[in-house]
């Protein structure tokens, strides 16, 4: 069985939109209000996936530390710096029961996905060399990426 995942609604990346969010583990995404990014094989808002793997370090501290610069990542302070940026979660709690692999997979999971749909990583993901899902992960879910459009 394959299930669709849908995205709630867009949040502006600011401190009173994510503070409620502590304790929250899960997959946040952030992405740009307006501007389009180019990707090999197509455009998209998106520009980072990212993971609370833990409720002492929730999605309201991930995201407090990428809109106060604490993260380090360049790519997301310079996006911060000329464009407004929005962001959605997913709560792991509500995933999990259909996703039975650590949450660390299933970010893994989407970034590929992402991959393989718009041929490289989000531009602010600094990973690289994500683990190679085997074939067991194989659509589990479906990502409704227009949502990024």
């Amino acid at each position: 069985m394959t299930y669709k995942l849908n995205f709630d609604l867009p949040l502006e990346f600011k401190h009173q939109n994510y503070k409620n969010l502590g304790g929250v583990v899960g997959i946040y995404f952030i992405f740009l209000k307006e501007k389009k990014v180019t990707y090999p094989f197509r455009d998209s808002r998106l520009i980072y996936i990212g993971m609370s793997e833990k409720k002492t370090n929730s999605i309201a501290s991930r995201l407090s530390n990428h809109f106060d610069g604490k993260s380090g990542n360049l790519g997301l302070q310079n996006y911060l710096k000329i464009s407004d940026l929005m962001f959605t979660y997913l709560n792991f709690d509500v995933i999990k029961t259909i996703w039975k692999y650590r949450i660390e997979d299933f970010e893994s999971y989407l970034i590929l996905d992402f991959v393989d749909k718009f041929g490289v990583y989000p531009i602010c993901n600094n990973k690289t060399g994500f683990p190679e899902l085997d074939d067991g992960y194989k659509n589990i879910i479906t990502i409704d990426w227009e949502y990024f459009n």
